[in-house]
């Protein structure tokens, strides 16, 4: 590409760069490269790229052919009706989750300053929805990962309005979820919350190839996928009040196992839900 070129032309290239290297929205992505690039209003601006446009463009766009994340390029990403920061270390948020936060909110209708606690908490997404959707919610956040957890402490302070480094939306906490259950009071919380690693090591090799960017610790899990449910349903079990509520995010065809495990660990009322594409994507239960 040469310098000086018109703002569509240079779209219509990276676009044509990201096809042939297989990507499978290119021209989503190339638009969202020129954003990064020349600004929102890129398409509508007068002129041309500038040099440093140009090479900037032209670097941001080997890289995405190489299937680095396009959300790790543009470091925020957006969730519900807010943005997060992100980048390598982190998992990224993916709609799907949306659903999960909309569970949580829908399962402490009614409840007076409720008191819930985010597993695995990554970036924040989970424990930020629920407080965004349920603002009297005071929420806490679980995060082993160092790397994920500077994200986690950045997003508390600045993903939601009116909220800032000494007044953090969500409480960040550093802590392993397979000891943390030891820290709480009996019957202290609500509503657990967690979408842990649930990919199984078959599953591993053959995931898109942007995943291989993505922390290996947020994706994997042992038991075929099913470790952490098998420790988070009856470890986390004493710390909800009566008629509290435990919500996870699933892997697509592990609907059946973890509503098992929930079910073995005590929980009634336990259901699966799909998200928009019609698969099984949370499952819940309550606590008699």
């Amino acid at each position: 590409m040469v310098s000086g070129v018109p703002r569509a032309r240079a779209h219509a290239w990276a676009r044509a760069r990201l096809e042939a290297a297989g990507v499978e929205d290119a021209a989503f992505d190339a638009a969202c490269l020129m954003e990064l690039v020349a600004g929102k209003n890129w398409r509508w601006a007068d002129g041309e790229l500038t040099e440093a446009q140009k090479e900037r463009l032209e670097q941001l766009t080997e890289k995405r052919a190489q299937r680095y994340p396009l959300q790790y390029l543009a470091g925020r990403w957006p969730f519900l009706d807010f943005e997060l920061e992100v980048g390598p270390g982190v998992l990224i948020p993916r709609a799907d989750t949306e659903l999960l936060c909309e569970t949580g909110a829908e399962l402490l209708a009614g409840k007076t300053g409720p008191q819930v606690l985010d597993l695995c908490a990554g970036s924040g997404c989970v424990g930020l929805g629920v407080k965004r959707l349920v603002p009297a919610a005071r929420v806490t956040c679980l995060e082993k990962s160092p790397e994920a957890f500077n994200y986690l402490t950045r997003n508390a302070a600045g993903a939601l309005p009116g909220f800032g480094p000494e007044r953090p939306a969500v409480q960040p906490v550093a802590g392993d979820v397979f000891t943390y259950q030891s820290e709480l009071e009996p019957e202290s919380l609500d509503l657990v919350l967690s979408n842990p690693p649930y990919v199984t090591g078959e599953e591993m090799k053959t995931l898109e190839p942007e995943l291989r960017f993505e922390p290996e610790m947020a994706l994997e899990a042992e038991h075929e996928g099913l470790a952490f449910y098998e420790h988070i349903a009856p470890g986390y079990f004493a710390a909800l009040r009566h008629g509290g509520w435990l919500a996870v995010e699933i892997g697509w065809a592990q609907g059946l196992a973890v509503r098992g495990i929930f079910e073995a660990a005590g929980y009634r009322n336990v259901a699966v839900r799909q998200d928009l594409a019609g698969k099984d994507r949370v499952v819940l239960g309550q606590k008699p």
